[in-house]
């Protein structure tokens, strides 16, 4: 490998590897090649080995009819069959070209018509004066499919197709090459000598075959190439006299290769070689390779013997494919049938995927699977942990735009996921949402290799002058690769099955949209009804409240001195409940005013809302000497006021439950998530159990009795419902004599500005 002028290598190495084909000009030796204008079939350009095989030179052939060349008889065989856009019919046409004097020599003359436009003639000796019979074809292909019918899996039928294929052309070593889904070919089959050199089994990388190549035998069934060491013949004039462009000689059967093709052959130790395209629904599935160690001429007929022989063989072998496709496909449709139903028939969907037989690892072969739906993880068989998952989601988000992604070697894309590559080194992905994901997984499968020579340096620059010449790699032994990092591949009908149920999933998600939208209307009828009734009630029971507690003062007033102390205390207990169930009414109003639509959606400084709330506890963060501090605080979208109820709330529960023998220490803090702020609450006080974390954010629930911490219980409650109305989440974490933190989320953008906005309004608080 020469490594020098690596600016030049940089900027040629694509266009070396990929070469244009129809820039290629020159034509091989063996055959003779005239351009032709149409209707009058004026030569425009010709091979220049014309004197060789005509006995005129090609500058003397220029610019002549054919019927000059040939005669009008000859031309006038084809000429209705080029008038009506046959080619067929008349390829290959037997055709005799004088030579000297009485001196005739045959030749099988095939036409095409080039991308630019042109007719171009290709003539090459004929071996023989008659043509192959169409029932030698036949009986070919009829042998070949009765040893087909005997066999049953792909080896025994690429190994048949190889042994008929050297038995009628006598080639030394003929295989069938398959190409894999990242390009690289593995040899499938081979027939040989004995003395050669075995490639079966051997994979060659994508640059032994390069895309320019393959796109030329989608084009071109076959391809011969008689004597890899003849000299190339250019063509005269080098341009076409009308386009002053080379002419475009992709379709050409006498076409030269490329010079690094033909050095990769040299290398190969191989004289001649005929190639021929196996293709699958419209694609390139493999080829037939067949090589001498000397040169070889295979004449047109026969040729045509083999791509015949190729197609109808091919065609029984991809009728088994398909047919082992169709069984699984059919195993398939029938699993997305019942994860369909059973979706159908749960309340939950994801409950639909997992919970029963047929799973969603049925769909796809996979052993693990899951699903992120509404911020919850819900996994099957072996997966990475949750907070690898929340990552590789994040990166999906990031990376994915289309309806499916999958990959068998996830690590080398995603390098977090060499971590759990064991699991799931292949990934299969379909979103639902933006951020709501059905991911599959496949394990790492460590495999060796066998390759043909070391696919790291299938090729060599080497520079000439001040060009870079492609060389190919000469060596050709067994090299062993172990491949790690992958899984097994995905197949196009496992992928087309879960694109299936991706639809079937978002159908089920936007009728269950529209009902929880119908639900919503009901719900929001429903709190308005209830609203009222709180109000009404608040101002009903306030009412009756104080005429008991003024009557039973006055009643102490009066009566005093007729009272003795148990009746003064009974009183004071009257009194007490009273004033206790005024509170409560007044928190059970304030909770109720807590809505969605109630939120004054702005940009807010949390800074001026936090010490607002400050300012509101001034007395009690003296009375306690507490000492506050707080992060540097963002600008969010939100309601300011409900966030200055939020902090006081916090705040002042940490101060109110402090511990006996030491001053409050309260912290807000704030860090930025992805699409979130964390804000965080944390103090120094007495804690309480964890078991006790979710039940104290319900209405009236309390830890301590009011003797020893007065309040109603609804402070919490409130705070939780505050951050619900902000599209965010509350939560504490604490243990007992350890103090607590209290967590929240407030979404980056909060909700829809344009959301119809409701008055601010101020709520009373109260305790844990």
């Amino acid at each position: 490998m020469v490594d020098a002028n690596l600016d030049i290598q940089d900027l040629n190495l694509t266009r070396l590897k990929q070469p244009s084909i129809h820039l290629l000009t020159q034509v091989q030796p063996h055959g003779v090649l005239l351009v032709l204008q149409e209707p009058d079939l004026t030569v425009l350009q010709a091979s220049q080995n014309t004197a060789t095989a005509f006995g005129i030179s090609a500058a003397q052939i220029i610019t002549q009819t054919l019927d000059s060349i040939l005669d009008s008889y000859q031309v006038d065989r084809f000429r209705e069959a080029l008038a009506a856009d046959n080619l067929e019919i008349i390829n290959p046409t037997k055709v005799w070209v004088r030579h000297k004097n009485d001196d005739y020599r045959v030749f099988d003359a095939i036409f095409h018509r080039s991308a630019d436009g042109f007719l171009v003639l290709e003539l090459e000796p004929a071996l023989t004066h008659e043509s192959i019979p169409f029932l030698s074809f036949y009986h070919l292909a009829r042998a070949s499919i009765n040893q087909l019918e005997a066999t049953s899996n792909l080896q025994d039928f690429c190994q048949v197709i190889v042994q008929e294929v050297r038995n009628v052309t006598g080639f030394d070593r003929v295989m069938l090459y398959k190409f894999d889904d990242d390009g690289h070919g593995e040899v499938l089959a081979e027939d040989k000598l004995d003395e050669m050199e075995s490639y079966l089994g051997l994979h060659y990388p994508e640059s032994d075959i390069p895309q320019p190549a393959r796109k030329m035998f989608l084009s071109n069934w076959i391809r011969v190439i008689p004597d890899a060491k003849a000299e190339a013949v250019p063509l005269y004039p080098a341009q076409n006299p009308i386009t002053q462009q080379p002419v475009d000689l992709t379709l050409s059967i006498l076409r030269s290769a490329y010079p690094c093709h033909l050095e990769y052959l040299h290398n190969m130790g191989v004289g001649s070689s005929l190639t021929i395209s196996l293709m699958k629904d419209q694609q390139l599935w493999g080829l037939i390779a067949c090589h001498h160690r000397t040169p070889k001429y295979i004449p047109y007929e026969l040729r045509k013997a083999c791509e015949f022989l190729g197609r109808v063989i091919f065609a029984e072998i991809s009728t088994r494919e398909e047919e082992a496709d169709h069984n699984y496909r059919l195993k398939l449709a029938n699993v997305q049938s019942a994860l369909i139903e059973q979706m159908s028939e749960d309340e939950n969907f994801i409950d639909g995927l997992v919970q029963h037989e047929p799973n969603l690892l049925d769909l796809a072969n996979a052993k693990g699977a899951a699903i992120c739906f509404g911020g919850r993880w819900t996994t099957l068989g072996q997966t990475p942990s949750e907070e690898e998952l929340n990552y590789l989601a994040q990166w999906l988000g990031k990376t994915v735009d289309s309806e499916i992604f999958y990959t068998d070697s996830l690590p080398l894309i995603y390098s977090d996921a060499e971590r759990f590559k064991d699991v799931a080194s292949g990934l299969l992905a379909i979103p639902i949402s933006k951020r709501s994901y059905v991911l599959w997984f496949r394990p790492e499968v460590i495999q060796t290799v066998n390759w043909g020579g070391d696919p790291h340096h299938a090729y060599e620059l080497k520079e000439s002058g001040n060009d870079l010449r492609l060389c190919p790699r000469k060596s050709f032994e067994l090299w062993k690769e172990t491949v790690r990092l992958k899984s097994l591949p995905w197949k196009p009908v496992e992928i087309k099955a879960t694109l299936e149920l991706r639809k079937a999933i978002v159908n089920i998600v936007l009728r269950q949209a529209e009902e929880l939208a119908i639900l919503a209307q009901d719900l929001e009828r429903s709190n308005a009804e209830l609203k009222k009734f709180a109000y009404v009630a608040s101002h009903d029971l306030q009412e009756p409240l104080n005429q008991v507690a003024n009557y039973v003062q006055l009643l102490e007033m009066r009566y005093h001195s007729q009272l003795d102390n148990d009746a003064t205390e009974f009183i004071d207990f009257a009194v007490e409940g009273v004033s206790l169930m005024q509170t409560l009414i007044d928190d059970v109003l304030a909770y109720s005013k807590v809505d969605l639509q109630g939120i004054d959606w702005e940009l807010t400084t949390v800074g001026d809302a936090l010490k607002r709330a400050l300012n509101n506890l001034r007395g009690r963060i003296g009375e306690t000497e507490a000492e506050i501090t707080f992060d540097p605080m963002p600008t969010i979208v939100a309601d300011g006021t409900q966030l200055m109820q939020l902090f006081q709330n916090l705040v002042g529960n940490a101060i109110k439950f402090k511990q006996k023998d030491q001053a409050p220490k309260v912290h807000i803090g704030v860090q930025r998530q992805e699409e979130a702020w964390l804000f965080s609450v944390k103090d120094n006080g007495i804690g309480f159990d964890p078991q006790f974390s979710d039940r104290i954010f319900v209405i009236f629930q309390r830890l301590h009795t009011r003797d020893e911490y007065p309040g109603s219980g609804m402070g919490l409650a409130i705070c939780k419902k505050i951050v619900e109305c902000h599209r965010g989440r509350i939560w504490v974490e604490s243990e007992l004599g350890q103090g607590s933190t209290f967590y929240f989320t407030i979404p980056v953008g909060g909700r829809d500005r344009n959301h119809v906005s409701g008055r601010k309004k101020n709520y009373l608080f109260g305790g844990r």
